[in-house]
């Protein structure tokens, strides 16, 4: 359920409600059922700005970090190999 502002015709009084589309909600000041839903704009989404330089490290981390993952895997398939390869051979 969204979260509207409501405005008491009775009393005055503004307050938010969690509330259905389309619903009205009770003053909780004076418990009129006079309510009117009011208007209230949505914040524009935040946008990080990414300095360049920050964003040339971060790419130059992540190129290290697969760089570094692909030579592990290369090194656990050489060793799967040599143990393979190993275990079959006779003397």
């Amino acid at each position: 359920m969204p979260l509207y502002d409501f405005s008491c015709s009775r009393c005055g009084s503004r307050f938010e409600e969690l509330v259905r589309a389309g619903a009205s909600a009770r003053c909780p000041e004076c418990g009129a059922e006079e309510t009117v839903r009011l208007f209230s704009p949505v914040s524009a989404p935040h946008r990080f700005h990414l300095d360049r330089r920050f964003a040339r490290d971060s790419d130059a981390r992540r190129s290290e970090r697969e760089a570094e993952r692909f030579e592990r895997f290369r090194e656990a398939r050489r060793r799967r190999r040599e143990q393979g390869s190993g275990g079959s051979e006779t003397g």
